[in-house]
């Protein structure tokens, strides 16, 4: 089974809530709202035009319009180079994937998907992200991106006097240049880790991208976890508003 959260931005705190989730199996694709929902409430959240019902299990065997209009048709010219970005072969077209790497924004919303993490056999928990935030960087972080090589270890660093989140976690090489932040999904579950166990979480470069790759997709990351007492998104905020017919993961 395939899983993926749908989080809204408040516009004006800039804060983020998972608000859905989106699972895919035997070819059924099924919606629920989170408890993240009704806190996103407080600030200004109505739901999604299309599935107003919030304690519903949606049900379809097409992908709802929310997720596949986030999704950029085959037949645009810059497709090829929109899916190598993301490291995908050109032959991808599974949706669920698409969206998981691509995180589905667009200017005209205040949402991102991201994934659940996928566990190996040995336990390890491996996520994508695209590293946020570039547009702040200083202009020597994109010369120093130029010179970045796929496999690269980037180290996690707190930004403790950050005016949003005190918690959030600021990338960099090992020469100190910064380059973004991990996306804030992660904190919650990444940052307590960090601090108690270091070693168990690493965040290595996947795919670098230079123009005509937009800054938000420019560095591509591959995040890796492994400690036993890591358990994704299990917070309040992920328990879901209705009873899934599909098993939790």
């Amino acid at each position: 089974m395939q899983k993926l959260f749908l989080a809204w931005q408040d516009s004006f705190t800039r804060a983020w809530f998972p608000v859905g989730s989106l699972t895919y199996k035997n070819n059924w694709y099924e919606f629920v709202y989170l408890r993240g929902a009704e806190e996103a409430k407080k600030f200004g959240f109505y739901g999604i035009w299309s599935l107003k019902e919030f304690d519903k299990t949606h049900r379809s065997q097409e992908l709802l319009p929310v997720f596949s209009h986030r999704i950029m048709k085959k037949t645009r010219p810059d497709y090829p180079d929109f899916i190598s970005w993301q490291n995908l072969s050109e032959t991808e077209d599974d949706p669920m994937v698409l969206l998981s790497r691509s995180g589905g924004k667009k200017v005209t919303d205040n949402y991102e998907i991201f994934p659940y993490p996928e566990q190996d056999e040995n336990g390890v928990y491996h996520l994508y992200f695209f590293s946020h935030g570039l547009r702040y960087m200083a202009s020597e972080t994109i010369d120093r991106i130029k010179k970045l090589e796929v496999g690269e270890t980037l180290f996690l660093m707190q930004d403790a006097q950050n005016n949003f989140d005190s918690n959030a976690l600021m990338l960099r090489t090992k020469d100190f240049y910064l380059l973004g932040f991990c996306p804030r999904y992660l904190l919650n579950d990444v940052f307590p880790l960090v601090k108690k166990s270091p070693n168990s979480v690493q965040v290595t470069l996947d795919r670098v991208n230079l123009p005509p790759a937009p800054l938000q997709m420019r560095l591509l990351c591959h995040l890796t976890v492994k400690h036993n007492d890591f358990k994704p998104f299990s917070s309040e905020m992920y328990k879901s508003l209705a009873i899934p017919i599909f098993n939790e993961i």
